[in-house]
């Protein structure tokens, strides 16, 4: 079926589908004006919308001036760029938030799935849209940036080009590495320790450039929606900019309709779990991952994040057990993710079995030595051990990675003060009076 984007209300915007037919429907003072398409022949009319439900559906009428009968359709509601709603600030906080996946940085290849131009094009002008799609695959992105908006100078009705723009706008953000703090892993730790995506102290927060280029690329996909479908790569990318702006409720609808669209896309449900598991919904959460398992087998980051949502639901022998695959299928791997070795260590802790989580984190420090997580909980394991020496170099080791995180200055005070140290313990007591302030005190990242 074909669609058409429109706009209503001043800032909303909908899709039309009649019959299977594209509506163009621009505004034009309080009516919108359409361009009806029903018999091959264009004509124009008045449209009058009727609400049933402004959140979910409305009908309306085409007042056909050939004399043909009026005609009722159906407006499906299809806004993306929603980040400004009304009583709801530009981040939303998430729940808690999961396993950091650096591939998220580089993920995405642009696939050319957009229809034909709607306008012919000179052959310079037509030349200009290829010099920037080369350039975009070539990760040439400020000049693809600039060369695409040339090209929309002439062919501001280019969905192609505005769907470009809107990916490219994506990688710059992706060349900057700001998602990295959007994914933050999280270890099965305490389960009541909320965080904020884009404020707590242990993710880098994303900065102002970086939002507002977030935007700007759903601009972009919103104003090509107007005049071709968005395809599924592109709603993966209007879901990321979402990740960016702290909004996973949006994130999760976009995954969800790409789904929709792209149901055997592996990574699609993958991001759509760690969207889930950010919101709390841990059920929901498992059986993403265990859709994207059957897509993509031995996935060693969807089984690992498949542990940490059992976690969340207190199921821990099925979350050890998940940890505890993912270790094995990465063992004859070159490329191996410290990440489950991290949450079974944690789990082990939690459950009173610190001198067993030694050996896991030991490896995963092993694999990643700059993973200030790992440090964390291994000098944790030690001190439940009452092997303060052990306990305070690790530590110390996990403040030098993070120096901003509270809880590792309040975690080494009393390793100091257990072994006499009595000015450094008051130093870091006062540390961690200073960081934390009257917040709650977050879990150290993984890096």
């Amino acid at each position: 079926m074909s669609y058409r984007q429109g706009t209503l209300a001043g800032s909303k915007s909908y899709l039309a589908s009649p019959q299977g037919r594209a509506l163009p429907i621009t505004e034009e003072g309080k009516e919108l004006v359409v361009r009806v398409d029903d018999s091959g022949v264009a004509q124009t009319g008045h449209l009058w919308v009727h609400f049933r439900n402004p959140r979910d559906e409305f009908f309306y009428q085409i007042n056909n001036p050939s004399g043909d009968e009026t005609k009722q359709r159906t407006l499906t509601p299809f806004r993306i760029n929603t980040y400004a709603k009304p009583g709801r600030g530009a981040f939303s906080k998430a729940g808690r938030l999961i396993a950091l996946i650096p591939d998220l940085l580089c993920f995405f290849l642009f696939v050319t799935s957009f229809a034909a131009l709607a306008h012919a094009q000179s052959p310079v002008q037509g030349d200009l849209l290829a010099e920037a799609k080369s350039l975009f695959q070539q990760a040439k992105f400020a000049e693809a940036d600039h060369s695409v908006r040339q090209y929309l100078k002439d062919h501001p009705d280019s969905a192609e080009g505005h769907f470009l723009l809107g990916h490219i706008l994506f990688r710059e953000i992706q060349a900057q590495a700001v998602l990295e703090g959007q994914f933050q892993s999280q270890a099965h730790g305490s389960m009541g320790s909320a965080r904020a995506a884009a404020s707590s102290p242990q993710a880098p927060p994303v900065s102002t450039t970086a939002q507002e280029m977030a935007k700007s690329s759903l601009d972009e996909f919103t104003a090509g929606a107007r005049f071709h479908d968005p395809s599924a790569a592109d709603l993966k990318v209007v879901a990321f900019d979402y990740v960016l702006l702290g909004d996973y409720p949006d994130a999760d609808k976009w995954l969800a309709k790409m789904l929709e669209w792209a149901p055997n896309d592996s990574e699609g449900w993958y991001y759509f779990g760690r969207t889930k598991y950010n919101q709390n919904r841990f059920a929901e959460a498992i059986s993403a991952f265990q859709r994207c398992l059957r897509l993509d087998p031995q996935n060693v980051k969807a089984e690992d994040n498949l542990g940490l949502s059992f976690a969340g639901l207190g199921r821990n022998d099925e979350a050890a057990a998940a940890y505890k695959q993912a270790i094995a299928w990465q063992e004859q791997s070159l490329e191996k993710n410290p990440g489950p070795y991290i949450d079974l260590g944690s789990l082990l802790i939690d459950g009173s079995r610190p001198q067993e989580a030694v050996p896991f984190l030991v490896r995963a420090i092993e694999i990643a030595p700059r993973e200030s997580r790992a440090h964390e909980l291994l000098g944790k394991a030690y001190l439940r051990m009452d092997d303060f020496p052990k306990a305070q170099t690790e530590l110390e080791k996990a403040i030098e990675l993070s120096p901003q995180t509270p809880n590792l200055h309040c975690m080494l005070a009393p390793v100091y003060r257990k072994q006499g140290l009595a000015e450094k313990a008051k130093a870091e007591y006062d540390r961690c009076a200073a960081l934390t302030g009257t917040h709650s005190i977050p879990e150290t990242p993984r890096q």
